[in-house]
């Protein structure tokens, strides 16, 4: 899975965010700032421009300051890698700049405006890590379809008709700017339901497992975190020794899931750099399974998988500069 290299007393690697001010901008650069490695080129966000990085982020103590460059601009800054951490739909111009400056930097994008083409690698390490091959532009997997698909790909082979997934998410995937779903007052004892049907997440997972996924996603008070409760109808009875097993073998290598007997809770995922999956519960004719997974949205769901997919960019170890805790099995 991991390189040689931890990149320890080596060059560093110059690392530019755009999109910094949002929650995954600040958990990046606390990733960035970790890093044996990588060092913080610029810190690109429109609303704090001018603003020193370290005065709205403890784990940075560099002189850095928030900057506001356009895209044409980012060419010129001269950087190894940029992680562009902005809303769906804004991806392109960044993109095309550097396309046009004939440079090829590493370009992480963690929208959904890359993840249905088939020029950019899809960098979801833990089932699609024998796909890079060097490519220099990775699409970052959504929180949701990361725990979706990681929840399902163990069972994917003898699936019967599509999966239906409910999700529930903590109020930071909602994003800073202010709306119904992340406004605490609006979600205090409340459930929030929206996007039922056809929910980027779904559209997602079907296209990248190539079998239909039904979503349906919710928000809650918290402000961190997701569980998802996938249903799958199989194609023959199984027994939960056999489901286990599965889960077991399939990420027996993979220090960012842990496969749990028990039903994962989502307030003891906040913060972590893994997926929790568990609670594996057959119907009586062993053909029904449901599983449970959590992740924290803000890190595995988004920081910590860009991290990741950075890391092997460069040939260092994946899970350079990730402070996971050991997974016992």
């Amino acid at each position: 899975m991991n390189s040689d290299s931890d990149g320890v007393g080596e060059a560093p690697i110059t690392v530019g965010l755009v999109g910094a001010r949002g929650h995954t901008g600040t958990e990046l650069i606390k990733l960035v700032s970790g890093h044996p490695r990588f060092t913080l080129a610029f810190v690109s966000s429109r609303e704090l421009d001018g603003q020193r990085v370290a005065a709205h982020n403890e784990a940075y103590t560099g002189e850095l300051r928030y900057s506001a460059p356009s895209p044409e601009r980012l060419p010129g800054l001269g950087v190894d890698a940029v992680v562009l951490a902005m809303p769906n739909g804004r991806a392109a111009g960044y993109v095309e700049a550097f396309d046009a400056a004939g440079l090829d930097p590493v370009i992480i994008d963690l929208s959904a405006d890359y993840r249905f083409d088939d020029r950019w690698y899809y960098g979801l390490p833990e089932l699609t890590r024998q796909e890079y091959a060097g490519q220099r532009r990775i699409s970052n997997p959504g929180c949701y379809a990361t725990a979706m698909q990681l929840a399902i790909a163990p069972m994917l082979d003898v699936l019967d008709g599509p999966v239906q997934c409910f999700g529930v998410s903590g109020y930071s995937g909602a994003g800073t700017t202010p709306s119904d779903r992340n406004d605490p007052d609006k979600l205090r004892d409340n459930l929030m339901p929206y996007a039922l049907a056809g929910h980027i997440h779904e559209r997602e997972v079907s296209h990248r497992l190539g079998h239909p996924v039904e979503f349906m996603p919710h928000v809650a008070p918290h402000f961190r975190g997701i569980t998802i409760t996938a249903n799958l109808h199989l194609q023959r009875a199984f027994t939960p020794e056999e489901v286990r097993a599965r889960y077991r073998a399939s990420y027996a290598d993979e220090p960012l899931v842990r496969v749990l007997d028990d039903a994962p809770w989502v307030s003891a995922i906040a913060g972590e750099h893994h997926v929790d999956i568990g609670g594996f519960t057959l119907s009586d004719d062993g053909r029904r399974l449901v599983v449970v997974a959590t992740e924290d949205n803000l890190l595995k769901g988004a920081a910590t998988q860009a991290m990741q997919n950075l890391n092997r960019a460069f040939g260092l170890d994946e899970l350079a500069g990730i402070p996971h805790r050991g997974i016992a099995r």
